[in-house]
């Protein structure tokens, strides 16, 4: 009997203690859940500057790690059929990584995503040269593009938490007229999307063609090609290219070739086509399609569907057209986060964008940006999952 009021005071403090330890398990949890922006060091570049690598949550569950270091979306992690959150990005492990590296993998591509051709072009009767970096070509903004600014960044709180970047290129900067600034804000959203709004002004006339060149394999963690994902282009007609990938002029007809995936087709199936000649100068597929609907209209590019995991992707866009890259020159040379090396095919690119080679080839839609006028351009992936 002596020892009763002993018993029961340990009985109430362990029960405080198991509640306790409850309580701030489940408090845990909540925070993990809580929509939000969260920021941390992400290392030092060679010069001495610090990149930040800033982590957005929605209440879902869907995280987007993005660095101020041009502009990288390191991970993107999205929930499978069962609900299993894995990365659907290929990635590299550190920032030195990115630094020595021109792989773009995530990174915010300008001035001008994608190819001009011998790297030279004329505006207003002036004659620029650019740096040439691809098959005699200019590709993606040159020597050090905007994947290789340190951009100044701004995190916005919230239920749709948002990074705002900033950056100034400097006139002649890798050979472009005009100071350029550039802002670009990433939003992870309630539904599972994550939007990409560009704006730029400028005080000379310039060219500009901006994108965002994630490289995406749905089955998440990276573990196997791309060839079984299903892919539907919302496009009639593709540009075919010559042998260094520079756009002929030609608007070409989907039907009846190894490009047509106006209806759902798997990426695989026609894609070593021996006897097409674009699928012979791509490695595969490796060109833009012409979305179909009205100009600066915000309107479905392309969706992605992976069967094993169930997850699909759909991109909207107000750019004309969709660079469909398949990761044909990926080697297995490089490797990426947990030790996994990149092999051919192990990612698609949709890189929303104007066409490649617009400033040579007077046909194709306007890519000049004047003082007065603001460049505008919304990208939206949207992820969500099917049985």
């Amino acid at each position: 009997m002596t020892f009763l009021p002993q018993l029961l005071s340990l009985a109430l403090l362990t029960g405080c203690l198991t509640m306790t330890s409850c309580t701030s398990k489940k408090e845990k949890e909540s925070d993990e859940q809580k929509p939000g922006i969260e920021k941390a060091v992400f290392g030092q570049l060679p010069d001495g500057q610090t990149a930040d690598l800033y982590t957005l949550r929605n209440a879902s569950g869907m995280t987007a790690q993005i660095t101020n270091y041009g502009g990288v979306i390191v991970t993107l992690k999205t929930a499978d059929k069962a609900g299993k959150f894995e990365d659907v990005t290929l990635g590299l492990d550190s920032l030195s990584t990115y630094a020595k590296n021109s792989t773009f993998f995530g990174a915010l591509v300008g001035r001008f995503g994608n190819r001009i051709a011998k790297g030279k072009f004329t505006l207003d009767g002036k004659a620029y040269t650019l740096f040439v970096n691809n098959m005699g070509n200019h590709l993606h903004g040159g020597k050090v593009g905007f994947d290789k600014v340190l951009w100044t960044a701004t995190p916005v709180d919230g239920d749709e938490p948002a990074l705002k970047l900033a950056n100034t290129s400097k006139d002649g900067e890798e050979g472009y007229p005009g100071n350029l600034s550039v802002e670009v804000t990433y939003t992870l959203q309630k539904d599972n999307a994550i939007k990409i709004e560009y704006k730029a002004t400028t005080d000379k006339p310039t060219v500009l063609n901006l994108t965002n060149h994630t490289y995406f394999n749905l089955t998440g963690g990276v573990k196997r090609d791309i060839l079984e994902h299903v892919v539907t282009l919302n496009a009639d007609k593709f540009l075919p290219v010559d042998k260094t990938l520079i756009p002929t002029g030609e608007l070409k007809s989907v039907v009846g070739t190894p490009f047509d995936f106006i209806k759902p087709a798997v990426v695989g199936a026609r894609i070593n086509d021996s006897t097409d000649t674009q699928i012979k100068y791509g490695k595969g597929y490796d060109h833009a399609w012409i979305i179909n609907g009205p100009a600066d209209s915000l309107k479905l590019a392309a969706t992605v569907y992976e069967p094993t995991s169930g997850r699909v992707m759909e991109v909207r866009t107000t750019e004309p057209a969709v660079q469909f890259y398949t990761g044909n020159f990926l080697n297995g040379k490089l490797v990426g986060r947990e030790g996994i090396a990149y092999k051919k095919r192990y990612a698609i690119c949709l890189e929303t964008e104007h066409y490649p080679d617009a400033p040579n080839q007077p046909a194709f839609p306007t890519t000049v940006l004047r003082p007065g006028q603001t460049y505008k351009s919304t990208t939206i992936y949207q992820f969500s999952t099917k049985k």
